[in-house]
């Protein structure tokens, strides 16, 4: 069951009041890495994986036009892999991160359409997956609690710059076995979170973020699995791991 817009507002004040509590509860020890957050630029590398998918807007007429019954989009696992940069902003709770990334995205459109013979029961069902290979350039603010322990938590709020290295956005289109061809240049906004443990020599996070582009990312260009389709937004989940020396 999905949560509504007040239920989400609930769930989110809760975890920040649990995280809070799970803070101050926590009794003094031995603090590892103690000169971390005097050092103004810190360096590392990122993993993890992603979950991406297309918010996609079918054209006004689609079911009149084209029989198209339904216009479903399906998430589809991926992974990345970045060189981190940390900078200190003037004071400990406010840091710049950029993270260049390799990124391996697919994203999944499926069309159902009415069959035109009336004995058929079942819509006709069309997939189309597109692949991408990104080069993402993100930048974000990250606002950090303060250290208690060898524990911390942060927020991040951004934006980032993609580049499609697998784009077929100037590929001569196949009639006879169509594509969806996408932008090559992406630019999307980021919101995000994470929890950071302090060991002795290193700092190891865990993140959350999600991102969404701001523009349509279809190139139109009348194929049969384009015509259907009014605009194409990019959306992905990043989960990664984080280690900062």
């Amino acid at each position: 069951m999905r949560l509504k817009g007040m239920n989400r507002k609930w769930v989110i004040t809760f975890v920040c009041v649990l995280i809070t509590g799970l803070l101050f509860a926590q009794p003094e020890k031995t603090k590892n890495y103690k000169r971390f957050d005097e050092r103004w630029i810190h360096f590392g590398f990122m993993l993890g994986v992603n979950m991406a998918n297309f918010k996609a807007v079918p054209v006004n007429d689609a079911y009149a036009s084209y029989n198209l019954k339904s216009l479903e989009t399906k998430r589809q696992p991926g992974g990345q892999v970045g060189i981190v940069t940390t900078i200190k902003l003037g004071h400990p709770i406010v840091r710049l991160r950029f993270i260049p990334t390799l990124s391996f995205q697919e994203r999944a459109v499926q069309y159902y359409y009415q069959d035109p013979d009336p004995s058929k029961t079942k819509d006709i069902f069309v997939e189309e997956r597109v692949n991408s290979t990104n080069l993402d350039f993100p930048l974000m603010l990250q606002f950090r609690t303060l250290r208690i322990n060898n524990f911390a938590a942060y927020v991040l709020v951004g934006g980032q710059y993609s580049f499609d290295l697998q784009s077929q956005e100037d590929a001569s289109q196949n009639f006879i076995d169509p594509f969806i061809k996408i932008k090559a240049n992406d630019f999307q906004g980021q919101v995000g979170g994470g929890l950071e443990w302090f060991a002795p020599f290193f700092k190891f996070g865990f993140e959350v973020k999600f991102s969404q582009s701001f523009s349509n990312s279809l190139i139109q260009d009348n194929s049969p699995v384009s015509k259907p389709i009014d605009r194409l937004y990019n959306k992905v989940l990043w989960i990664s791991l984080i280690f900062e020396g």
